[in-house]
């Protein structure tokens, strides 16, 4: 049984919603984790009770098998549907035993193709509708007023209550949004202390002026900042190991979601992990806070100098 901790917050993510836990279980690497549709299900009660309420998802996680591995687990108890928001994606097409017809992985914004992806993702997932969808990565061929019109489409038959991109600049969220009479809702982009380029590039001064809050992904930078080989990995963990016994974390990644957290854009963190004593490190994590100095010391020895 997990330790009682406190319970993450539920946040407005932009000013027409929705209301998102404070962390997201991610369920990208869910295919790797080996679980049986009962211990699925068991891991997501078990995240639900810490208060991580928001899963998520993209069509084409685990080659297209995530949705499907989530959604065995979810049909063995449907009540659980009314206590989560469900976050997925669409628009990348991957060459896999599903789709042997491709001959490369290509981007497709298409509404023939948005409709075609969140249907399959309703079906996979086994429920009538999510709450979130966001657009993966920037098409260069996206037709602004397609997309709006799926969207429009979509949200008008009750399949999706939300809509927001991923990976967008400011000016290719802008184009979107332009076209829509819904605001889109967030940006899910990577955040990390080796990657904080939307940290730089506007992205985030974007959602902040817009006040909506942006997921973060890859806050762990993908396990490099737990054995890092290059020079900048080992500076930044030296670091996040003495800010670890400065604050009085359990774990450097305590460390990096407070790192994270500390931008005024207030991402969401998103965890990668299957192990529910990581998803409760990580909620653990939410009482504690950086000191402006403390933020910027993990910057310097990301970028290995002062600031200018």
């Amino acid at each position: 049984m997990v330790a009682n901790v406190n319970t993450p917050a539920k946040v407005t993510m932009a000013q027409q919603g929705p209301e998102l836990s404070e962390l997201v279980q991610g369920y990208w690497r869910m295919a790797e984790w080996g679980m049986t549709p009962q211990e699925r299900l068991t891991f997501l009660k078990q995240h639900i009770e810490l208060g991580v309420t928001t899963v998520d998802h993209a069509d084409i996680y685990g080659g297209y098998e995530c949705e499907t591995l989530f959604g065995q687990g979810l049909a063995l108890d449907q009540s659980v549907r009314d206590e989560i928001q469900i976050v997925t994606k669409c628009d990348i097409n991957l060459c896999t035993s599903h789709h042997p017809d491709r001959k490369i992985n290509h981007y497709d914004t298409s509404a023939t193709h948005i409709h075609q992806s969140v249907n399959n993702s309703l079906t996979r997932l086994g429920v009538e509708n999510v709450d979130v969808l966001l657009i993966h990565r920037p098409d260069v061929l996206m037709d602004a007023d397609e997309v709006a019109e799926a969207f429009t489409e979509l949200h008008k038959v009750g399949k999706v209550k939300h809509f927001g991109v991923s990976n967008f600049s400011p000016a290719q969220f802008e184009l979107l949004q332009s076209r829509l009479g819904k605001s889109l809702v967030t940006n899910q982009v990577e955040i990390n202390p080796l990657n904080f380029e939307v940290a730089h590039d506007g992205t985030l001064d974007h959602l902040q002026m817009k006040r909506i809050r942006p997921m973060a992904w890859s806050c762990l930078a993908g396990g490099s900042l737990f054995n890092g080989t290059t020079e900048q990995e080992k500076r930044v963990i030296k670091e996040l190991e003495a800010l670890r016994l400065e604050i009085g974390a359990e774990s450097i990644d305590q460390v990096i979601y407070a790192w994270v957290r500390r931008l005024p854009s207030n991402p969401i963190a998103i965890i990668g992990s299957g192990k529910i004593e990581r998803v409760k490190a990580a909620v653990s994590s939410l009482e504690l806070e950086l000191t402006r100095e403390q933020w910027y010391r993990v910057w310097v020895a990301s970028k290995g100098h002062g600031v200018p």
